[in-house]
């Protein structure tokens, strides 16, 4: 990595403009950071000698001369994206313009705590790595996300609620062991943010992405920036009163929306409206495959089934009421819903709107828009891409 020692302030911001706007020309670059042409094009001459950036062919004609694309070199190596789920793990080798190579999805329990977790992903890695004829030496930088508070500083989970065992222990110095690029570990909902940060280019600067699945997390992008707060925490809305006589949460407290309205909760509504004899559709599913996921009571819904309507409405509606009261106090542009829920389909999302406007204050909602995330399941793969290139270029040598 001798290619990227010495560069300057001014370099650098030119490498993290060129990786945020998906590659632009020359000129496009000296507006977008206030330089002037000569002094822009110095630096991405020097820039392209050094084998950092590389010319991607012509953008489409506007009248004049066609100008030349300009992006991170791909020979530069790979970035390496982790989202490590409750109950699930997926991994990227992707290109430095996030470009995916290969991706790797399987089950997971987070439970099973670090060893058996990071032990599976280190694995899994030199599998990835070997297929594309790829060695350690060629990581880039490694961005991870995980499904609890993280001290974004020192890498490290904090008093996590659905992964006790993971408290403090280092998930950077355990990869260290087989890779030199840095390592950096983020909520996973912080990572899904930076994904749709990404994808819009920064066009948006102040918006929500919320993480529905077996938890409940908010991602929040506040200037153009994801926001953690002062320890790392910012964002846990999960934990949220929405009913102080409802059932006890596994953070200790009664009524948080997570124990009300996250995938388990719409699980346990759905065996309760089995053993009340109110669904037919989820009984018969409950028998064929031993259990019930928010999926299939999405599909009963659909399907027509009353019950199964009225849990995607309750669970909507409740999380809607928590994010009342965070619209009303950010006032986000956009909010973005992701996670397991988004496959119940259309009506939970509605459920969810309706809640949020008829709770929140009118100047909050004027132009407000609620949707399910454009990225999909993608999003927390994207962005620990994201995480890994954006600290990678902030960290390495930059000359004084």
């Amino acid at each position: 990595m001798q290619r990227w020692s010495g560069l300057t302030a001014d370099e650098m911001r030119l490498l993290e403009t060129t990786f945020w706007s998906a590659g632009g020309s020359r000129h496009g670059m000296a507006e977008q950071l206030g330089y002037s042409r000569s002094k822009a094009n110095a630096m991405i001459a020097g820039l392209l000698d050094q084998g950092l950036l590389a010319e991607a062919g012509l953008q489409a004609s506007s009248g004049g001369r066609r100008a030349e694309n300009l992006q991170i070199n791909g020979t530069l190596g790979v970035l390496v994206g982790v989202d490590i789920g409750a109950t699930s793990l997926d991994l990227a080798l992707l290109r430095p313009d996030l470009t995916p190579l290969v991706q790797h999805a399987e089950p997971a329990d987070v439970r099973q705590g670090p060893g058996v977790v990071l032990a599976r992903v280190r694995c899994l890695l030199r599998e990835l790595l070997g297929r594309q004829g790829l060695g350690a030496d060629q990581v880039m930088g490694i961005g991870i996300g995980v499904p609890g508070p993280v001290n974004f500083g020192i890498g490290q989970l904090v008093n996590p609620p659905l992964m006790p065992a993971w408290d403090g222990f280092s998930i950077r110095d355990c990869l260290r062991e087989d890779y030199a690029a840095p390592v950096f570990v983020d909520n996973d909902v912080n990572l899904m943010a930076l994904g749709e940060l990404w994808r819009l280019k920064r066009s948006l600067s102040n918006f929500l992405v919320i993480k529905v699945g077996t938890g409940i997390g908010c991602g929040i992008v506040c200037h153009g920036e994801v926001y953690r707060g002062a320890a790392g925490s910012a964002g846990d809305v999960g934990h949220i009163c929405v009913d102080q006589e409802g059932p006890r949460c596994h953070c200790g407290n009664l009524g948080c929306v997570e124990v009300m309205a996250a995938g388990p909760a719409i699980t346990r509504m759905a065996v309760q409206a089995v053993e009340a004899g109110e669904s037919a559709m989820l009984a018969e599913c409950l028998r064929d495959k031993g259990r019930i996921d928010a999926i299939d009571v999405g599909h009963a819904g659909r399907a027509g089934d009353a019950a199964a309507n009225a849990i995607i409405q309750r669970a909507g509606s409740l999380l809607g009421q928590m994010l009342a009261s965070v619209v009303n106090f950010f006032n986000p542009s956009h909010v973005f819903i992701g996670g397991g829920v988004t496959h119940i389909g259309p009506l939970f999302l509605a459920a969810v709107r309706q809640s949020v406007y008829q709770r929140s204050l009118a100047l909050s909602t004027r132009h407000l828009e609620i949707q399910y995330t454009p990225l999909g399941a993608q999003a927390g793969l994207i962005g620990a891409g994201v995480l890994a290139m954006q600290e990678t270029l902030k960290v390495r040598g930059v000359a004084p």
